[in-house]
């Protein structure tokens, strides 16, 4: 009998599901796994995967924000029967998160994309695959039932038509569009880290490589004699992992437009998301447009430099929703941060960059692991609350830590 992987009639897996990597005992909350991935990624792709566009100013803010906002519990509630699962266009699952589309993962751990996806299934919680990963999005939905797909898309009618196509013959249910990169951002991190997209053998990255041996052995041989050389397998031409001489063709993204999104609405019957909403006129805009949800997210400080905080948007986008489902992602870390979005406004949340530093220190396990401190810490803090369902996760929870105006209203 096989479950997410695992084959649990063979004593060796019962054996390591028992028995976690040691130095996930030392993970106590998503932060903590970012230090520990430090020293287990080489710094060009660690400082590709951690850093934010020019002075960091919207990934700081991503984090700042939180700390605005206080909790107002409630005591001598029987919390006996709290319960945190939640339904996502009918869909129930058993966490109010999931795991938020990100391309870099299968550079930083064996597997990368895979790992994600099983450990999301296992959880019973979306994993949402980016458009710029090294995996085939078939063999994601494989392995990961609860998969959605996020795509990067050109202006242009003839590959946004072939992805779609794509998409449905390989059983997904939700497309998400992220709609926040018609050009590449200001990533200083990347060239004062010594990053290539594809990655270049340079002296630094060799070095790092040799200084890492379980990145060297453990993610890029192992990759490299079980697989092959890696490609871009998901948007335009296939790239491969390493390369001198190649570049990614990313189209003509600057002419994407909202009648793209209604070219996908009428060639998809599934879920269409768009992310990287930030305005609530442009919320409005993708109801009238179709779109079943918009992800509230500034690329997790990626692309603008400055760009508003999700949280402080997210009131007023949830005010232009109507009946659009509201998703939020960039700079979640704590059960505390997931209960302050769902107050706000947002039916769900995504977490990326603490799941893919999981995945490089522990695999599988490491994500898992990720997962249930989450789950634990909302199950917790709910009780602290003194609320038994998300849906009592209202405003009147919550209360200015210091002037706030986008709490009023």
């Amino acid at each position: 009998m096989t479950t997410a992987g695992q084959d649990w009639s063979n004593p060796v897996d019962w054996a390591s599901a028992l028995r976690p990597p040691r130095v996930l005992r030392r993970m106590l909350a998503l932060d903590d796994f970012e230090d520990a991935a430090r020293r287990v990624i080489p710094r060009p792709i660690f400082g590709y995967v951690s850093g934010g566009a020019e002075t960091n100013a919207a990934l700081r803010g991503n984090r700042a924000v939180w700390d605005e906002v206080a909790l107002v519990p409630r005591t001598l509630v029987d919390v006996s029967g709290r319960s945190q699962k939640t339904t996502l266009f009918g869909r129930a699952y058993d966490s109010p998160f999931g795991i938020a589309p990100m391309g870099g993962t299968a550079m930083a751990a064996y597997e990368g994309d895979l790992v994600l996806a099983r450990a999301a299934a296992a959880a019973n919680i979306p994993m949402i695959l980016s458009g710029a990963a090294l995996t085939p999005l078939e063999r994601i939905k494989e392995a990961g039932p609860t998969a959605w797909f996020q795509c990067y898309l050109p202006g242009d009618a003839g590959p946004i038509t072939q992805l779609v196509e794509r998409c449905a013959r390989a059983g997904y249910e939700t497309i998400c569009l992220t709609a926040d990169v018609p050009v590449l951002a200001n990533r200083e991190n990347n060239v004062r880290s010594g990053f290539n997209n594809p990655l270049r053998l340079t002296p630094r990255l060799a070095w790092d490589g040799l200084v890492r041996p379980r990145w060297l052995f453990g993610m890029l041989l192992r990759t490299l004699l079980t697989h092959g050389m890696p490609h871009t397998e998901n948007m335009g031409p296939r790239v491969p992992l390493f390369s001198r001489t190649a570049h990614r063709d990313r189209g003509k993204r600057d002419q994407l437009s909202w009648k793209h999104l209604e070219l996908m609405r009428r060639l998809w019957k599934g879920r269409l998301v768009v992310k990287g909403v930030l305005e609530a006129e442009d919320a409005r805009i993708a109801r009238e447009s179709g779109a079943d949800g918009v992800i509230v997210s500034n690329h997790g400080g990626r692309q603008l430099d400055g760009a508003a905080a999700p949280l402080r948007v997210l009131p007023g986008i949830a005010a232009q929703a109507g009946n659009m489902t509201v998703m939020l992602d960039s700079g979640v870390r704590r059960g505390t941060d997931v209960l302050k979005a769902l107050a706000l406004g947002a039916q769900f949340v995504f977490i990326g960059r603490p799941f893919l530093f999981a995945a490089a220190v522990a695999g599988e396990p490491g994500v898992r692991h990720a997962i249930r401190l989450l789950h634990d810490e909302i199950d917790r803090d709910m009780a602290l609350i003194g609320i038994n369902g998300l849906a009592e996760m209202r405003r009147e929870r919550l209360m200015p830590a210091r002037g706030v105006e986008f709490l009023k209203g």
